[in-house]
């Protein structure tokens, strides 16, 4: 029988400037399993974190920055895979940062800050591109969801 499962996240982290948002595009290193895909702060949930708890230490990891604000998107990604007979549920995250400067681990090559047409051309998978999308629409309206699901990171 198929599993449901939810083990990997996706944030999308941004920040504010004078000409609008800008959202982190990172580029994955060849020598890992989808290399020079592009796509945000993604990670596998380890043992006894929780999903935001996740995103936090992944953004650390990853790019060195720090979340200013952090919020649940109201959108849940999803793909079959296969060859374990599964379906992922991936929880999404918008994560705001004031620091412009990325410090990459070796799972990324390269990275770049985009408005949200460039993070929409770079991305592949339509579960990206609509997580994205909905952390840039709840960005833009400053709507009750970003309230009502702001993620306090300080413990």
């Amino acid at each position: 029988m198929t599993k449901t499962v939810t083990g990997v996240i996706d944030s999308y982290v941004f920040r504010r400037t004078v000409d609008g948002l800008r959202f982190l595009m990172l580029k994955r290193s060849k020598t890992k399993i989808y290399e020079h895909l592009w796509q945000g702060v993604a990670g596998k949930i380890e043992s006894g974190e929780t999903a935001w708890q996740t995103a936090v230490r992944e953004l650390k990891e990853e790019t060195g920055l720090t979340p200013k604000r952090m919020f649940t998107a109201d959108y849940v990604s999803r793909f079959y895979e296969a060859h374990k007979d599964r379906i992922n549920l991936v929880p999404v995250f918008g994560v705001e940062v004031d620091d412009e400067k990325v410090v990459l681990s070796n799972e990324h090559s390269e990275f770049r800050w985009v408005t949200i047409e460039e993070a929409e051309s770079l991305l592949v998978w339509k579960g990206q591109k609509e997580g994205l999308g909905t952390v840039n629409e709840m960005v833009l309206k400053n709507d009750d969801r970003m309230r009502w699901s702001e993620i306090k990171t300080e413990e």
